[in-house]
């Protein structure tokens, strides 16, 4: 009987091991894929035709979407897209918000030594865009001295930048090719499929393909550098869609001949070996460029945007305040759109959609204009509602003894109302210093636009990122330190 018992209680010891050995056994992302049968993918969905929305459908389509789509059923998965800017889906896929990246990603030797990237299935070559009117660049070495626009993230902005371009950071082709047009840039780099596409869809006439860059690149799918086991799958399923001919089908669909096959060229595209920094070291290296962008760019642009935005404030404020409908209405109006619609969408119509009306900003200036205008929507309110917070007795009490609107108002009303609006005028300047990270969209180098270049070819996104946001911090300390001081002053003689 002992024996029966010590033999059933080390069978079910066992067994409990073996199931806690099973049950701690880290699963595999291609596991999870399986199991779950959803493949998630990170793509941009503007960049056409290789992931973009089908104007009549509104559908995600595209010659990337349809090659992943058909990876994932070879792995027994649908795919599940998730949009996002090119410069932004390696920190994603980081972050564990997808499981690959399918968005002509060019293989190069940062990024094999960071991510996990499957074969190649797209080849192609580089090429120089430029004004149809600039005969100024006619091959790769004209770039050096020249400004061009690119995803800071991408094979291409490297590409420039070894010709010795300055590159100025957009999130897409549709952007870089708009700025050359408006002459703010002189030329793009990006590969011959993508320009052919553009070309052929637009017929636009303005600009025009200047020169080839002399390479050919190869494009591959992105995943996080300890799945290799998804990567193998990957790489399995490119094997069968290219032996069964579908790689070819989708590829002659978008293009009219095989783009899936080819061989890259043996140097890509950097000639140069790869210099690796620590974290610590490049975080060393990128606080004094941040620290200078903050000075030169952020904190000027937070103080006169801010400064513009209170004198139109005012303005508003009274406007709406004016017993004459007409002032009252047009003030309604401005607050509203201004609250109405986001700060990027202005600085997008103010920077890319003014030169069709022929007015052209240069970036730092359509950044003053659209905060200063975003400022004095939001401080109206709140110096309009400072000012009928004061007691109505103080303007009759000034009328009394002679003094007129204007000086009844600087002397009486508004040094009253101060006392009343510094608090939320403070969170609005707070909040402006947050907002001028957006300038980076339109070509502002502020802090967060140095630290996304900083973190472009490094992917130490969490560390520089994490730098920009410790100077916004501090930026916002002392702020809020000098409010304390000012509402302390303004507090002085008042009874309670």
């Amino acid at each position: 009987m002992r024996r029966t018992t010590a033999r059933l209680v080390a069978l079910l010891a066992v067994l409990w091991l073996a199931a806690a050995c099973s049950a701690g056994a880290p699963r595999s992302t291609l596991d999870e894929v399986r199991d779950s049968g959803v493949l998630r993918v990170g793509t941009e969905g503007t960049y056409t035709p290789f992931s973009y929305h089908d104007p009549t459908t509104g559908a995600l389509t595209g010659y990337d979407v349809e090659v992943i789509t058909a990876v994932a059923g070879k792995l027994g998965a649908e795919p599940e897209f998730v949009e996002a800017p090119f410069d932004a889906l390696f920190a994603s896929l980081v972050s564990d918000r997808f499981d690959v990246v399918a968005n002509q990603v060019t293989r190069n030797p940062e990024r094999e030594a960071q991510y996990a990237l499957s074969q190649g299935y797209t080849y192609s070559q580089g090429v120089i865009i430029t004004r149809a009117d600039d005969d100024s660049i006619t091959g790769l070495a004209d770039l050096r001295g020249k400004t061009t626009a690119q995803s800071s993230t991408s094979n291409w902005a490297g590409v420039a930048e070894e010709a010795g371009a300055e590159v100025e950071a957009v999130e897409g082709f549709t952007q870089a090719v708009t700025l050359v047009k408006q002459q703010r840039v002189d030329a793009t780099v990006n590969d011959n499929l993508a320009a052919l596409e553009y070309f052929t869809t637009t017929g636009d006439t303005a600009v025009k393909v200047a020169a080839e860059t002399g390479d050919t690149s190869e494009q591959v799918l992105a995943m996080r550098q300890d799945d290799t086991e998804l990567r193998d799958a990957v790489n399995g399923a490119l094997a069968d869609l290219s032996a069964d001919g579908t790689l070819a089908s989708i590829s002659d669909r978008y293009f009219g001949e095989d783009v899936s096959t080819g061989t890259a060229d043996a140097a890509q595209p950097s000639q140069q070996p790869v210099v690796t920094q620590t974290t610590w070291e490049l975080v060393k290296a990128s606080a004094g460029p941040m620290a200078l962008a903050a000075v030169k760019a952020t904190i000027p642009l937070t103080v006169i945007s801010f400064v513009v935005g209170l004198a139109i404030a005012l303005v508003v404020a009274l406007m709406r305040l004016s017993s004459v409908p007409v002032l009252a209405q047009v003030a309604r109006v401005y607050i509203s759109l201004i609250r109405g619609t986001p700060l990027l969408v202005q600085l997008f119509l103010i920077f890319y959609g003014l030169p069709g009306l022929g007015l052209t900003f240069n970036p730092f200036t359509a950044a003053v204009i659209a905060f200063s205008l975003n400022v004095g929507g939001y401080a109206a309110e709140v110096i309009r509602s400072a000012i009928l917070s004061v007691p109505r007795g103080q303007w009759e009490a000034a009328s009394t003894i002679g003094m007129g609107y204007t000086t009844t108002l600087r002397r009486v009303i508004l040094p009253q109302a101060a006392r009343t609006a510094v608090p939320p005028l403070s969170n609005t300047l707070i909040s402006l210093v947050k907002d001028t990270s957006l300038a980076s969209v339109v070509l502002v180098t502020e802090l967060l636009r140095v630290a996304q270049v900083a973190a472009a070819p490094t992917f130490q996104f969490f560390a520089l990122y994490g730098v920009a946001a410790l100077y916004y911090w501090l930026i916002c300390l002392v702020l809020s330190f000098g409010q304390q001081r000012l509402e302390h002053r303004l507090e002085r003689g008042v009874s309670r």
